[in-house]
């Protein structure tokens, strides 16, 4: 008896003092349903995740969301974007960001005694109050944005990103120089594996690899079958090896969670660039499944059942709560979040998913809503960022996932009762955090005196608003000036003009007119921005004008007469949304944006081109051929 006794004391005692798994998150930038070996890919090689995917789990229904920010707030918070006010793509120097009230995962896991490092894209904030090392990271090291947010250094006037030490700039790197990232990113995670292993640790490792411009290293360029993309995706399989390869070397493998991810779906219209699907309609940017359905894998050797595939639905606002229950905790009721512990789905314990059902935002706006093999459509969908196809009609429209995981079938009409229970749910959510006047959304975080983090030349990153707000109001009584022309009068086709000498059309009402001389049918007259901002342009030999609001918020009108020759075209945006198209002194048509830009367009103004993410709905991206007088913009 006294045997036993001392045999359960030292079990007792082993049990209290074993320590919580380490936990790494591997998260990689645009990667598509389609792109890697387990999810059938076959022109890059993978054998590293191939051999990931043999020894954990494959999750085929695992859920991002349609933008970058927006799936990294999610990860964060464990909360869909739109409850944290994250609801798109955020921009250097931009004053808001990811609140710090917000209860970050590596905040939770410091709690229970953690070390956490981030190594990679962050995407939440660019300002000091919302970089990782005040988000609960003990270390940061990385390029705080996208890749392809490249600005003109004010000192060499060379096209470079800041790549962060904690929250100082340690290099300014250029387009070229993108090729040593993912080796130097790697780098720093094994070394932070190889410090920390004795003591749980979080690992947040974010590529902002495979995302356009491709940057494949020096070691893999030309090596794939799949062009630079292909070596890409092979130089970060290459990594995903090396961060495992440590943890077994180091003896952690059987103490440790690995997830490997993506943040949305492929960019494809970037073509050979952007990656692929496989059979899912749509890519980054939609709320179809090829723009939120990612490739997941799981792995813990001894934890997570070899060779497994679980088709739960899951999202990364489900990382949060696992994350924590498996270090010990528990998430507090307040503030409320999203997410539910899925930690028997990993462990093959379950094959339901952890929520009532799953929702897909684009933005604020609630596009449709899943539940086990149904997803109903609630708005229109477009098929990806900067797609030239039109969105789908407006009407609800149910889908058979299992039955038809490409979403071409409607079949509300067969069954009109998971129409109701959908629509019913969706109605719920929308309410408490969707549109424009929801009940339990958080604020963003905001801070004044926003600035890049580090001189740039010709471009303005603050908000319009917070410039205007600086302006004295007129007197009362006293009369406002007539707006004046912005001075393109000179201007032609292939001119560039930066955001900050361009016109400033945030939150104003304004007016372009222009005089074409052209013999093309599809051309780009002129762009301004590119998440937000207006394009007026020809599209299969009619004008066209678009504004748009975001990713997936865009709103065309197009003339319905076709022009040839010389034309005269007058484009407006009124305060309320209205818009109007005036072709020829006769030709009119009106529509209706959501109002006006909510800022001042952040990329280029250009003239007869577009050089950053299409602004319009373009037939053909095309420069213009002829020529352009009298071109103005005019805003009060």
């Amino acid at each position: 008896m006294k045997t036993l006794f001392v045999l359960l004391t030292a079990l007792l005692a082993t049990a209290a003092t074993a320590r919580p798994p380490n936990v790494v998150v591997i998260f990689i930038d645009d990667m598509g349903y389609g792109d890697i070996g387990p999810f059938g890919a076959t022109k890059q090689r993978t054998p590293h995740l191939d051999r990931m995917a043999k020894e954990g789990m494959k999750l085929t229904s695992f859920y991002a969301t349609p933008v970058c920010s927006v799936s990294r707030a999610q990860m964060m918070t464990g909360c869909y974007g739109a409850r944290v006010s994250v609801p798109g793509v955020y921009f250097p120097g931009q004053s808001v960001g990811l609140n710090p009230s917000e209860v970050t995962v590596a905040e939770r896991l410091k709690e229970k005694g953690y070390a956490t490092q981030m190594v990679g894209k962050w995407h939440l904030g660019d300002q000091p109050e919302f970089l990782p090392t005040r988000q609960g990271f003990d270390h940061y090291y990385g390029i705080p944005y996208s890749n392809d947010m490249l600005k003109k250094s004010a000192e060499t006037k060379v096209p470079v990103v800041p790549v962060l030490r904690d929250e100082k700039v340690a290099e300014l790197m250029d387009g070229e120089g993108q090729r040593r990232l993912v080796e130097l990113y790697t780098k720093e995670a094994v070394d932070f594996i190889t410090r920390s292993k004795d003591q749980p640790f979080y690992l947040y490792f974010a590529h902002n690899a495979v995302h356009t411009p491709i940057w494949p290293g020096a070691a893999f360029a030309g090596k794939s079958q799949n062009g630079r993309f292909g070596d890409w995706v092979e130089e970060v399989d290459w990594s995903v090896g090396q961060v495992l390869d440590t943890l077994r070397a180091q003896g952690l493998d059987k103490d440790t969670l690995v997830v490997f991810t993506s943040d949305n779906g492929p960019w494809l219209v970037k073509g050979t660039d952007g990656g692929s699907a496989g059979p899912l309609r749509g890519g980054k940017g939609s709320t179809w499944e090829g723009g939120v359905r990612v490739p997941t894998l799981a792995w813990w050797p001894g934890r997570v059942p070899a060779g497994s595939v679980n088709d739960a639905v899951a999202a990364t606002i489900d990382l949060l709560p696992t994350f924590v229950a498996l270090a010990g905790g528990t998430v507090p009721a307040t503030p409320v979040i999203d997410g539910r512990d899925i930690t028997p789905i990993l462990m093959g314990q379950s094959k339901e998913s952890a929520r009532e059902a799953h929702y897909y935002f684009a933005s604020y706006d609630l596009q449709a809503v899943r539940q086990g093999r149904w997803k109903l459509a609630l708005s229109p969908q477009s098929d990806g960022l900067g797609k030239n196809a039109a969105k789908t009609a407006a009407g609800l429209r149910l889908y058979d996932l299992d039955a038809e995981i490409g979403e071409r079938t409607d079949v509300a009409a067969q069954h009109p009762e998971v129409v109701a229970k959908l629509k019913a749910l969706a109605d719920k959510m929308a309410a408490e955090i969707g549109g424009k006047t929801p009940t339990a959304r958080r604020p963003a975080g905001e801070v004044k005196g926003a600035k890049t983090l580090y001189p740039t030349a010709d471009y303005v990153p603050n908000d319009v608003k917070k410039e205007d707000a600086k302006k004295p109001t007129a007197k009362k009584g006293a009369k406002t000036p007539a707006a004046k022309p912005v001075a393109l009068a000179q201007a032609k086709p292939g001119d560039t003009i930066a955001s900050a000498s361009a016109p400033q059309v945030g939150q104003k009402a304004f007016t372009v007119a222009v005089t074409v001389e052209t013999a093309q049918r599809d051309a780009v007259i002129l762009a301004q921005g590119g998440l937000i901002g207006h394009a007026l342009y020809l599209k299969g030999g009619r004008v066209a004008f678009a504004v748009r609001h975001g990713a997936d918020e865009v709103v065309e009108i197009v003339s319905s007469a076709e022009v040839k020759g010389t034309f005269a075209v007058t484009a407006s945006l009124a305060a309320d949304g209205a818009m109007k198209l005036v072709v020829a002194g006769q030709d009119t048509v009106a529509g209706k944006a959501k109002g006006t830009l909510p800022r001042q367009p952040a990329e280029d103004c250009c003239v007869g081109h577009d050089n950053g993410k299409p602004v319009g709905l373009y037939g053909e991206l095309k420069p213009l051929q002829g020529a352009v007088s009298g071109l103005a913009v005019t805003a009060p």
